[in-house]
């Protein structure tokens, strides 16, 4: 045995001789932070798409508003170029997540791409036809048109005098019909210099200057040249004597690499809030799916936390000095003096399968985070098209400040994931933990505060208040439902001894931008004195909203809010098969086999006119009230062919209750006929027995359905 051990030890010094020497581990590099240098208000640029959006609740309603959104980039109203994504039709969904512009691309009225060129006349026939659209929409003033959409690979290829005269030539046709128009030009495929110098030299002299500049950012040359392009962009405007326009990057990111990794949208998320421009995220995969943001509609990608980070952010930016202006590792940050709180989001390695060490060193202290200062440090990974299992925490700690600064070292962190990290008043009590929300973690709202007091008995770093008096705070958490079903809604609270105000509090909920109840919150001994109210409530998989608000000018609602905890419950569910002997199918609806289907059967050609549907006889309900309908389904049509965008459609299906009036609700893509995803409805359901119809009495079928089940909104 011990001749054994020395010839293993002999052939193991020989091999490592032959083998080139392990360099050394590399010195962690450094990512400052100047908090004492503002760089202005927060434009949350960088959240914008390009097809995100494809119908209305396509992705839901809630995967939009969690992001803070700003732009969007969709085709011209009836457009053919694909099958959904029309401006118009997403513009009330898109304005009331809070969105501030919608830029409509006119030449999407086309069907093949690239487009065909049938000449200038039949193209301002179909402006013309967009124009006089708009201009009778009620979102009129939210529309920027984009005539042309990289006219110097489509059109004009090699042709600038000719997009330069046809520019003049329909400008001023929408104009004409559209007095008021913000329009975006030219839509280069790249930054070309030379070209918008001439570009911008042709439209000031002619009158046609575009309120919006717009140019793509799709190549490896964005992550060593932005500043360059954005640069000499703005100096060619002072050369010409052109005032500063908005910049929108209305396609960014890399047809492959990018889209979903969070380490690399971190580049653009940085650079555009640096240049405070607008940007969207490419189309390069299926449309409707915040350009991979979200996953089956209503599912977070790991790339959805990012941007979600980057709408919770408050305040102002500040500087920030990566290790190399050019280097894989960006990010950004910003102080919000009013919550005592800095935040900053970082990411990015080359090789992305490499991990990484950083210190991040922040300066410019403010006095009112003292003299130490609790760091929270939060990763989340990239996920790709799949569900995120959401942020992890990465690490938490005390530290003192010396000369005003610390520093936060940060080891082993991943080349495609992004990280956030949380300075505060050292105040914690308790451990952060990803299964716990913090309320002075979430977004707040109207008179709400953090004020990093002196109470006592809280989690985490510290709570919200200012609900006295007020019928404006709120605080807003985003939580995740692994699954459909009921939840244990834990709201931790205090509502001590106010003069004039009862003993016992309430507060209402709102779930997904609905109010839900008033939450009972009876009265505590004093402010340091924390008590728990639940509320079970059905909730959607994914991302839900989960908002607690004021909602009377009096104290009847003055209460501080603590965390909130989320976990799973039971409750009354029923499921009703599509394919039941007890259902009534008519005209062209059949029952048809599919192993992957509940029961191994589904219900299928339901639609494409008023006859053919699918009623559910005998859903109960125990008392009147308003339900989940929840809706498994699969819908894999897809139409026509496109170079690299899946057209896939969202079906639809009109959906009535007891012979009432119908509801429409779209139906995301499954990607698979045999792959039964669900959607969640809310219908109106009387006591005792009901009937639920589906149909759609438009040309196009509603999705095939396999089963639904029925569950009370409140547990």
């Amino acid at each position: 045995m011990r001749s054994r051990h020395i010839t293993t030890a002999i052939a193991a010094t020989v091999l490592a001789a032959t083998l080139p020497a392990v360099p050394a581990q590399a010195a962690p590099s450094q990512f400052t932070v100047d908090l004492a240098t503002s760089t202005g208000a927060l434009r949350y640029g960088a959240t914008g798409f390009l097809y995100g959006l494809g119908d209305e609740g396509i992705p839901t309603e809630t995967m939009l508003a969690a992001l803070k959104p700003q732009v969007t980039a969709q085709k011209a109203p009836d457009g053919l170029q694909h099958p959904n994504g029309d401006a118009l039709k997403i513009a009330p969904m898109f304005k009331r997540a809070g969105g501030r512009e919608i830029q409509i691309y006119m030449q999407d009225i086309y069907q093949q791409w690239p487009y065909e060129n049938l000449g200038i006349n039949d193209y301002l026939a179909k402006v013309d036809t967009i124009t006089r659209k708009v201009v009778v929409d009620p979102y009129r003033s939210s529309y920027v048109y984009v005539p042309f959409n990289e006219p110097d690979l489509i059109w004009y290829g090699g042709n600038l005098s000719g997009l330069l005269a046809d520019w003049r030539t329909v400008f001023r046709r929408i104009r004409s019909i559209d007095p008021g128009a913000r329009i975006a030009g030219p839509n280069f495929a790249s930054y070309r210099s030379a070209d918008l110098r001439a570009f911008l030299t042709y439209a000031r002299d002619n009158n046609v200057l575009p309120d919006v500049m717009a140019w793509h950012e799709l190549g490896n040359d964005f992550f060593t040249s932005w500043q360059q392009h954005f640069d000499d962009y703005r100096a060619i405007e002072r050369s010409l004597g052109v005032s500063a326009r908005q910049i929108t990057i209305n396609e960014y990111g890399r047809s492959s690499g990018d889209l979903g990794v969070s380490g690399n949208l971190v580049q653009f998320v940085a650079k555009f809030e640096a240049s405070k421009v607008d940007g969207c995220l490419a189309y390069w995969t299926t449309a409707g799916g915040l350009n991979d943001l979200v996953t089956r509609n209503n599912q977070a990608t790991g790339a959805w936390w990012l941007y979600k980070w980057y709408g919770e952010l408050t305040g102002n930016t500040v500087a920030v000095t990566p290790p190399s202006a050019s280097g894989s590792l960006q990010g950004l940050a910003a102080l919000d003096a009013n919550k005592k709180q800095a935040r900053v989001i970082l990411g990015g390695n080359n090789p992305a399968s490499g991990t990484y060490d950083t210190n991040v060193l922040v300066k410019g202290l403010p006095s009112y985070l003292g003299s130490r200062v609790h760091a929270t440090v939060w990763g989340v990974d990239t996920s790709g098209t799949n569900p995120s299992g959401g942020p992890y925490v990465v690490k938490e700690n005390d530290f003192t400040a010396a000369n005003g600064q610390i520093t936060v070292p940060l080891t082993g962190l991943k080349g495609q994931s992004a990280y956030h990290v949380i300075l505060t008043p050292d105040r914690d009590l308790t451990a952060a933990s990803a299964n716990r929300y913090e309320a002075e973690y979430a977004a707040i709202g109207g008179t709400a505060r953090i004020t990093y007091g002196s109470n006592s008995g809280y989690s985490g770093t510290y709570f919200t208040e200012g609900y006295g008096s007020s019928s404006t705070a709120a605080t807003n958490f985003v939580v995740t439902a692994p699954a459909d079903g009921y939840y244990q809604l834990a709201l931790r609270y205090s509502a001590g001894p106010l003069t004039g105000a009862p003993a016992n509090r309430s507060i209402r909920l709102r779930v997904n931008g609905s109010d839900l109840t008033d939450v009972a919150l009876p009265g505590t001994a004093d402010w340091n004195t924390w008590r728990t109210a639940t509320t079970k409530v059905y909730l959607p998989a994914g991302i839900n909203r989960i908002d607690y608000r004021a909602f009377a000018s009096d104290d009847r609602d003055a209460v501080n809010l603590d965390y909130l905890d989320v976990t799973a419950a039971t409750g009354a569910v029923t499921a009703y098969e599509a394919e039941s002997a007890t259902n009534t199918l008519s005209g062209t609806a059949v029952n048809v086999s599919d192993a992957a289907a509940s029961g191994g059967r589904y219900v299928g050609w339901i639609g494409a006119g008023a006859a053919n549907t699918l009623r559910f006889n005998g859903v109960t309900a125990h008392a009147a009230g308003r339900y989940r309908l929840v809706v498994s389904y699969a819908n894999a049509e897809v139409v026509g062919e496109h170079a690299y965008n899946n057209n896939i459609v969202d079906r639809h299906a009109d959906i009535s209750v007891n012979g009432g009036a119908a509801k429409r609700a779209v139906f995301r893509n499954t990607f698979g006929w045999s792959t039964y995803r669900t959607a969640v409805v809310d219908v109106d359901l009387a006591a005792g027995a009901n009937t639920i119809t589906f149909g759609n009495a438009s040309s196009g079928f509603a999705p095939n359905i396999d089963r639904i089940q029925i569950a009370a909104v409140l547990g």
